[in-house]
């Protein structure tokens, strides 16, 4: 009976030596004594040599490298810290094996080509290039310089990115400041743009005011003087038609504007304000008429 269950053991353990499954995210590499013997891209169940075979089994899905943030300096003499990601796949496992060996092995590769296009690339371009202007394109030329160099690894770059960009903190300080005083250096600039606006648009409405109230006086000197020739015209029919009742509704309008009370009034006797004066006094009766 324990001859029977060593067997069913030893049967167990050569079957698992001898059959293994590659799923459809894997690929693999057979070796023989160390040696790569066979390449296995598709999926499915495999045989193997028990206990002289071993098998390595690699990805094929899209794998992401992410670097360590690194410094480099821009034509201009701009120190930045960049911290770059990539995606990347193994194309070709047999040589991925044979240069790189393991995942880790690969990225470190991977990363080394990238930081020294990524440097050659930033070195040739100015500070405000890099960051704005010319970022997309200084990354496409990254992606395609080493995607071709990681070819001598078995991998394929699907493509390069920065995630993010800072500066030394020592730099940034000073970035700093130079950045309020250029916002400061614009504000001040609308500011007497807008001051300058207000300016002309004040003295165009002061003009027009003075005009408006020029074209006023204008029109009320007018309306005085034809009120003025009607009035003299008014007055001179009525001294016309009537002297004595004339002169005698102008002496009161003057005694009305005079004569006030507690008014104290020195005249001489021939005065002509005294031509109704005299002539009735409230002590003095009406003399009687005879019928």
């Amino acid at each position: 009976m324990i001859k029977y269950v060593v067997v069913a053991i030893f049967a167990v353990i050569v079957v698992a030596q001898t059959v293994f499954v590659i799923p459809e995210w894997e690929q693999a590499v057979v070796l023989q004594f160390g040696k790569p013997v066979r390449i296995i891209k598709e999926p499915g169940l495999y045989f193997r040599v028990p206990f002289v075979q071993d098998v390595v089994h690699l990805e094929k899905r899209i794998l992401v490298a992410e670097a360590q943030p690194a410094e480099y300096i821009t034509l201009d003499k701009k120190r930045l810290i960049v911290d770059s990601v990539s995606r990347w796949q193994i194309t070709d496992p047999l040589v991925f094996y044979q240069t790189v060996r393991t995942y880790p092995g690969g990225i470190a590769r991977l990363n080394d080509i990238i930081f020294g296009r990524l440097r050659q690339e930033i070195a040739n371009h100015n500070f405000k290039e890099f960051i704005r202007e010319e970022r997309e394109k200084i990354m496409t030329a990254v992606t395609l310089e080493t995607a071709q160099a990681a070819k001598t690894f078995g991998i394929s770059v699907v493509d390069v990115r920065i995630r993010r960009v800072d500066l030394p903190n020592e730099v940034q300080k000073s970035v700093f400041l130079r950045m309020n005083a250029e916002r400061q250096r614009i504000a001040k600039r609308y500011r007497a743009e807008g001051e300058e606006q207000v300016r002309e648009i004040r003295g165009a409405a002061d003009k027009e005011k003075e005009i408006i109230l020029a074209e006023a006086y204008r029109k009320s000197q007018a309306l005085r003087g034809e009120g003025d020739a009607d009035a003299t015209a008014i007055y001179a029919s009525a001294f016309t038609r009537d002297e004595e009742f004339y002169s005698f509704t102008r002496h009161l309008s003057v005694y009305e504007k005079i004569l006030k009370h507690d008014t104290t009034i020195l005249l001489r006797p021939d005065s002509d304000l005294m031509k109704f004066l005299d002539t009735w006094h409230p002590d003095k009766k009406p003399a009687a008429t005879s019928r």
